[in-house]
């Protein structure tokens, strides 16, 4: 018990900047990876353990989605396991920290699951539709372009913003980080991976999953353009 207080007490001055993150991810899934992070801490995990661990909840919840029915149950299940591999997905890196830093291994697996987990998710919810037409009222070949499509926006931005963070010139160490703008903060919610995984409660709906479901896709299709924009402008302003 002692090592969880101390990492927790630690953990809470080793927090990445809120620049950019979401109201779900700044006061939900950080403050929940900070608990599993000083757990993960005191069982001796380490950071590739917690990487793993996440994949399996997250991967699991996706394999879910495909082999079963959906249901009401279901739904909460998926939601549950989604819900705890994005928040240890959240811990991994804030346990890296705790222990002294990362390394180039762990970050490296880190994304490689990442990408990973949204492909896998979106893949299934296309199996889904396709083997269960009549619960999700997905009979017409055209929603099976519904996972595709999402799934290309996720990827994209997953990849373009990872690429800009890198190819952006990192600020002076001794520059003062910019204040986390409330406004941006819930504006990014519809592209947050946990709200995203709020519409699996509507798995027993059928319809209604495939409904929201939809629209979220577009919304992720609209932020990527918007989101490209940025990055192409921010990094044309970077000198040669």
């Amino acid at each position: 018990m002692g090592k969880v207080v101390w990492a927790l007490r630690e953990l809470r001055g080793a927090q990445k900047s809120a620049k950019g993150v979401s109201l779900y991810s700044r006061f939900v899934n950080r403050p929940t990876g900070r608990y599993l992070a000083a757990g993960s801490y005191a069982l001796g995990l380490t950071p590739n353990q917690v990487t793993l661990i996440s994949a399996a909840f997250s991967l699991g919840a996706a394999a879910a989605v495909a082999l079963s029915a959906p249901s009401w149950g279901l739904g909460i299940a998926v939601w549950a396991a989604l819900a705890v591999g994005f928040a240890f997905d959240s811990a991994d890196g804030q346990l890296a920290r705790l222990r002294g830093g990362g390394s180039a291994a762990g970050e490296w697996l880190d994304h490689v699951v990442d990408c990973a987990k949204l492909t896998a998710l979106h893949s299934c919810a296309l199996i889904a539709f396709y083997r269960f037409p009549d619960a999700y009222g997905t009979d017409g070949d055209g929603w099976l372009l519904v996972p595709l499509g999402f799934q290309f926006a996720a990827i994209v931005t997953f990849f373009g913003g990872l690429l800009t963070e890198k190819l952006k010139p990192r600020p002076a160490p001794e520059s003062p980080a910019a204040a986390p703008s409330t406004v941006r903060a819930v504006a990014l919610l519809p592209v947050d991976h946990g709200v995203f995984c709020l519409v699996f409660l509507l798995l027993g709906g059928g319809k209604l999953f495939a409904c929201a479901y939809a629209a979220l896709g577009v919304v992720a299709g609209l932020f990527l353009l918007a989101f490209l924009v940025k990055w192409f402008r921010e990094l044309s302003a970077v000198p040669r």
